[in-house]
């Protein structure tokens, strides 16, 4: 069996500098991920900014990526031009990228995008109830979801979200305080597929849910395909002519 490879990059910041965040996922949260959606079809390595001069993703590791977690908050804008040049160009070969929650303000995101990324937010301190509604209980990243998904203490992100009309709406959340928002989008760039998935804040055990955990493992096996249609992305540069050309 020929398995995912699976790169899940973490800023790793609020664990470094934030004790009770620490309480929380003591091990980082990209571990804490890599942990729940292990599967014997994945090979998962998880990495953070601060790991070496490449930020995790030096030498050959993304050319050995079929699909690379993205979960940033803090510092998106001390992540260097020339890696997301890297990343993007990957995504457009083909390599899946799962943009988790905060990530919607990433670099890489935001490109891939061509928008800001904006939306509308609030927090409080203990959160409040999120329910993430499956609208599209066929599409393969919904796969053994239930109909929805109870988050009991979530950080709200409403509408309006600026991004480009998604290529396929999985999930739409709605929020103790009344709002709603497009949580689970996907799209496609060049041969590669995307997937933003908003649940996910830093102060609350959100990662540790079973139900959370089956929406990345889909999501991680829909994203490593790469475009159906992908062929047609391929600039062939010089093609043979269809017809006849005239000459004078």
């Amino acid at each position: 069996m020929t398995k995912i490879r699976i790169t899940i990059w973490n800023e790793g910041h609020h664990e470094r500098e934030h004790p009770h965040i620490r309480e929380v996922y003591p091990t980082g949260i990209g571990n804490v991920i890599a942990d729940g959606i292990a599967s014997d079809d994945f090979e998962i390595r998880s990495v953070t900014f601060y790991d070496d001069e490449h930020h995790g993703l030096g030498g050959d590791i993304l050319d050995n990526t079929d699909v690379l977690f993205w979960w940033g908050h803090c510092i998106h804008k001390l992540v260097p031009d020339e890696l997301v040049d890297r990343i993007q160009q990957r995504v457009l070969d083909g390599m899946g990228l799962v943009v988790l929650h905060s990530g919607h303000h990433s670099k890489i995101f935001k490109r891939l995008m061509g928008t800001n990324a904006n939306l509308s937010w609030r927090e409080h301190e203990s959160g409040e109830r999120e329910r993430i509604w499956v609208i599209d209980p066929a599409h393969p990243i919904a796969k053994g979801v239930p109909s929805s998904i109870l988050v009991p203490q979530s950080e709200m992100y409403g509408e309006p979200f600026d991004i480009p009309q998604p290529d396929h709406l999985v999930f739409v959340s709605w929020f103790e305080g009344g709002e709603v928002f497009r949580s689970g989008c996907c799209y496609h760039r060049g041969r590669g597929r995307i997937f933003y998935f908003g649940s996910g804040h830093e102060a609350f055990p959100i990662y540790y849910m079973p139900d959370i955990h089956t929406v990345l493992k889909n999501a991680a096996r829909w994203a490593a395909t790469p475009h159906e249609d992908g062929v047609r992305m391929v600039n062939r540069h010089i093609v043979e002519p269809l017809e006849v050309i005239g000459r004078t």
